[in-house]
């Protein structure tokens, strides 16, 4: 059965979120799992993307953009649409719906910023994952 967690981030800004999912990817990697982040959009899987490789100077996430990602596969991968076949282990959400693909992941990982519009859309989440037989877990952070 498909974990779902829910991290609450404690201001508004996008950063913060895309800040915290680069340290959600970096444990979970760490930790020898795959990873698929979904985002809203084009714009935002590039932004992911620019992040991943300097939001610590230390780390080292091997990661591309789908579909756009070639040769071997990788660990990490970044996209706005349904992921590639292989991806299953965890899924870090930052789209404003819950993806329907999200029960053959092992692991969601929901972020949600502190706004009146993040939160809202974060309940409306909550809800879709609890109807769905997933009991959502929620964390502050």
């Amino acid at each position: 059965m498909t974990r779902v967690d829910f991290y609450l981030l404690p201001d508004a800004d996008t950063g913060g979120k895309h800040l915290a999912a680069c340290k959600l990817t970096h444990k979970a990697y760490r930790l020898g799992h795959g990873v698929y982040i979904l985002t809203g959009g084009p714009e935002e899987s590039e932004q992911l993307d620019r992040l991943l490789w300097t939001f610590s100077a230390g780390s080292f996430i091997p990661h591309g953009i789908h579909p756009h990602t070639s040769g071997p596969p990788l660990p990490v991968i970044i996209g706005h649409s349904e992921p590639p076949a292989a991806a299953n282990s965890v899924l870090i959400s930052l789209a404003s719906q819950a993806p329907a693909f999200f029960d053959r992941f092992d692991r969601v990982a929901e972020l949600v910023g502190a706004s009146e519009e993040d939160r809202a859309r974060g309940r409306e989440r909550f809800r879709f994952y609890r109807e769905r037989g997933h009991p959502p877990q929620t964390h502050q952070l």
